[in-house]
């Protein structure tokens, strides 16, 4: 695989970090350019970020005297490299004017926002769900008027736990899913010490995530019709978030009513044997096995089981059959790994693999 000149837009948050942390030493993307807000630019990153770093690894010293350039400045920032990746603090509509800007200068941009999920033609993927849907990327260029540039989003990270264990089940006709997710600090940009509100704490809504967790599964399940991706009409999905004092690790309790009920044995099997295009490429930040069940009534727990296979994998447990719903069980997935960076670094390398950077 040729290498790929990168750029992390708004590099000092948790996710930009995250970013740099897995972009060191990454076998096909070299990071050239970090950009930030008009208060950063200028400054060398280690000065930008100053005690702000939030990472359990020490900040890489090939980005510490990185001078941080102002992600307003799209044609500098763009000129330097083959693709961004986008994980911004902004409002949705400065994000998208901002991702289309970065577009519309020939620079493809690999998002960790919200901000485009809905746009009918970009791409919303996991890899190992929906890879056929960058499909979409050449109407996308035809409508902004580009050769090179698109935008690409990875889908909310509350959905990483719960959508990939509930995907290879589909073959059994799902009616209706309901989801209890009990999600991470990390996840709203928080440790322990800068959000002392949740210790000893649970708190029951997170703006937003309800309608995100019941709307972008049926997303990656939809289909390319003409210039637009069509959300699937089903299952039914209903959802309810809270925020828990954990570090980082978003897990779920599934509800799941299927037309076709399937045995134990067989949603068991279909765990184990699934396996999706990011596997089957070997993208280099792709998990072995994707879905790992836990036999153990008391996993998978976050503190012991969220870096399983690099923070990539999803973990399984507790699978029985439900007195209302046909079966029920957990799952958890590392937020900001699988949810959020890691997620758009596999991203970005199946576009680099299906050649949408060249």
């Amino acid at each position: 695989m040729k290498q790929y000149n990168v750029g992390v837009i708004g590099a000092t948050g948790m996710v930009g970090q995250r970013f740099i942390t897995l972009l060191e030493n990454h076998p096909w993307f070299n990071l050239v350019a970090l950009a930030a807000s008009a208060r950063s630019a200028g400054k060398t990153y280690e000065e930008a970020v100053g005690s702000r770093w939030l990472m359990k690894t020490p900040m890489p010293e090939s980005v510490k005297k990185m001078v941080v350039l102002d992600a307003a400045n799209v044609e500098e920032v763009a000129a330097k490299v083959d693709f961004v990746f986008c994980a911004v603090n902004m409002k949705k509509d400065e994000i998208k004017a901002l991702e289309e800007a970065y577009a519309k200068a020939e620079c493809p941009v690999v998002s960790n926002n919200s901000a485009h999920r809905f746009t009918p033609d970009v791409p919303m993927v996991v890899p190992e769900i929906n890879a056929d849907h960058v499909d979409i990327i050449p109407a996308q260029r035809k409508r902004l008027g580009t050769k090179r540039g698109f935008v690409a989003v990875k889908s909310n990270c509350s959905l990483q736990s719960y959508v990939p264990a509930l995907h290879p089940l589909r073959k059994y006709g799902i009616s209706d899913v309901l989801v209890c997710t009990y999600q991470a600090i990390s996840g709203a940009g928080k440790t322990f010490e800068t959000f002392p509100d949740i210790l000893d704490n649970v708190i029951p809504y997170i703006g937003g995530e309800e309608e995100k967790s019941e709307q972008e599964p049926l997303k990656l399940w939809g289909r390319i019709e003409g210039d637009k991706i069509v959300s699937a009409e089903s299952p039914r999905f209903t959802a309810q978030c809270l925020r828990v004092p954990v570090s980082d690790g978003h897990m779920g309790a599934v509800f799941v009513r299927f037309q076709n009920k399937p045995s134990k044995e067989e949603i068991l099997q279909a765990w184990k044997e699934f396996h999706g295009p990011a596997q089957d490429l070997k993208l280099p930040s792709a998990p072995k096995q994707f879905l790992h069940y836990f036999e153990e009534n008391d996993r998978p727990q976050p503190k012991l089981d969220r870096m399983l296979e690099n923070g990539m994998a999803v973990s399984i447990g507790r699978l029985r059959e439900d007195n209302q719903y046909d079966y029920k069980f957990v799952c958890l997935s590392h937020n900001t790994l699988r949810g959020a960076a890691g997620g758009a670094v596999l991203l970005a390398e199946l576009l680099a693999a299906k050649g949408y950077f060249d």
